[in-house]
């Protein structure tokens, strides 16, 4: 396999670390973007070689359909993941991005590779239904959701800015929101979940049932924050890939 694959319109590789040993590939939130993780990948380089998935439908890729099925989405994940597989590799999901990553580890291990590491942050287990149906909220409502969501922690654009997103956000929550597990054996990778303690959407015993679905090992790191801890815990985040990877 080639040692560094084309970066092509789905990968984002902000700090390129050719002789990093470890590879993880970081999947973004419901109406998130590569660029979401710049931070992250800054803070984890040179140790280890950052690969940021910008999905369709988003800044430079805004022209693009964007996807409103999650196991599409998976599928799609990981044909591009595959030329990268030529060293151990790491899944982290923030998340829609955490079921997303899930998915994709599953499909890797199905064809014989399997991931070091899978990090689920924000999401509690796959198969909890959750009944929301945002994706069918109008635009003000919509918008009104998802700026209750980013709290203190995230940076919102004003609202113009914000509702030129909009059709991103109510497609990803879409996939999301329609996204039903498929029974199967449980995965083989180890699984860490990450979550903030004032995360209006998932509790952390949510989180922690996530071990289900590995027989490997699981940790569970719990953070001071809301669902966007990991703007404000970007070191502590970072300190636990490291220590977790090592």
């Amino acid at each position: 396999m080639p040692t560094q694959a084309p970066t092509g319109a789905w990968i984002r590789r902000f700090h390129p670390a050719p002789a990093a040993g470890t590879r993880l590939v970081l999947l973004p939130h419901a109406g998130g973007s590569a660029s979401f993780f710049f931070p992250l990948s800054r803070a984890l380089a040179p140790t280890v070689d950052v690969l940021a998935v910008q999905y369709p439908g988003r800044q430079d890729r805004r022209n693009e359909a964007c996807v409103d099925d999650l196991g599409t989405l998976a599928d799609l994940v990981t044909a591009e993941l595959l030329p990268w597989t030529d060293r151990p590799l790491a899944l982290f999901g923030h998340s829609l991005g955490a079921v997303l990553a899930y998915e994709v580890a599953r499909r890797l291990e199905e064809r014989g590779t399997v991931p070091l590491k899978l990090y689920v942050s924000g999401r509690g287990e796959p198969d909890g239904r959750r009944g929301e149906q945002v994706h069918l909220l109008d635009d003000d409502a919509l918008v009104t959701t998802m700026t209750l969501l980013a709290g203190t922690e995230l940076e919102v654009p004003d609202e113009e800015l914000l509702r030129l997103t909009l059709p991103s956000l109510r497609s990803d929550h879409k996939a999301i929101e329609s996204y039903r597990h498929r029974p199967g054996p449980p995965l083989t990778t180890p699984v860490v979940a990450l979550t903030g303690d004032r995360d209006p959407k998932v509790t952390p015993e949510d989180a922690g049932r996530w071990s289900r679905y590995t027989t490997g090992a699981f940790d569970l790191r719990v953070f001071d924050g809301g669902h966007f801890y990991l703007v404000r815990q970007l070191d502590g985040v970072a300190d636990a890939v490291r220590e977790t990877l090592a």
